[in-house]
């Protein structure tokens, strides 16, 4: 089984323009080195491995709502519609890949989640 924080970051580090380095003491990650899009919390602010990532509006409530023992109301950035993902259950990878590409659509400027899509609906 892979380790979730080397499954993760190959997932943030595979979007344009994306960069890591450690913030409040937990690896994460920024859009062209300045906008946060996920941050990696392995116990350090709760009993939780998860992540925490921006969430488009409403996302957050809904997926809560929906399965509270995968996903939680993040401390300190919940209030802005963040959302928390458990990493310490059942993880379903392609999920979280949508989830950490919507979290970048979230803080990208647009230019770059247009080549997102591009690359994205390019035959593999």
């Amino acid at each position: 089984m892979a380790d979730p924080l080397d499954s993760l970051r190959q997932l943030c580090l595979a979007l344009p323009e994306t960069t890591e380095r450690t913030s409040h003491g937990e690896p994460t990650w920024f859009v062209r080195g300045k906008k946060t899009f996920v941050m990696y919390a392995d116990r350090h602010h709760d009993d939780r491995l998860a992540f925490w990532c921006a969430a488009p509006p409403g996302a957050q409530e809904e997926l809560v709502a929906a399965e509270p023992e995968r996903f939680f109301r993040p401390p300190y950035v919940g209030h802005r519609g963040w959302l928390g993902v458990r990493l310490d259950v059942a993880v379903d990878w392609p999920e979280i890949a949508e989830i950490v590409k919507d979290a970048y659509r979230m803080v990208a400027p647009k230019g770059l989640v247009a080549l997102l899509d591009d690359q994205q609906d390019q035959p593999r």
